[in-house]
């Protein structure tokens, strides 16, 4: 884990950008040592906000 890494799991909603896709949770800078496994949201198939099967976070394309 870098010093820099965000908490996995910290919010319960997150903006998305274009740039961030694909999208998955936790994303590629949160912190992984104390999250669940790494899913793939397909949030542009599902019209832009994307719920995570394991922590409940949901994420809004906002672009």
């Amino acid at each position: 884990m870098t010093a820099h890494a965000t908490p996995a799991n910290a919010q319960q909603r997150y903006d998305v950008h274009r740039g961030d896709l694909p999208l998955s949770c936790p994303s590629p800078a949160m912190a992984l040592w104390n999250s669940h496994p790494r899913v793939y949201l397909p949030i542009e198939a599902e019209g832009g906000t994307s719920t995570c099967p394991y922590c409940g976070a949901v994420y809004v394309l906002v672009d």
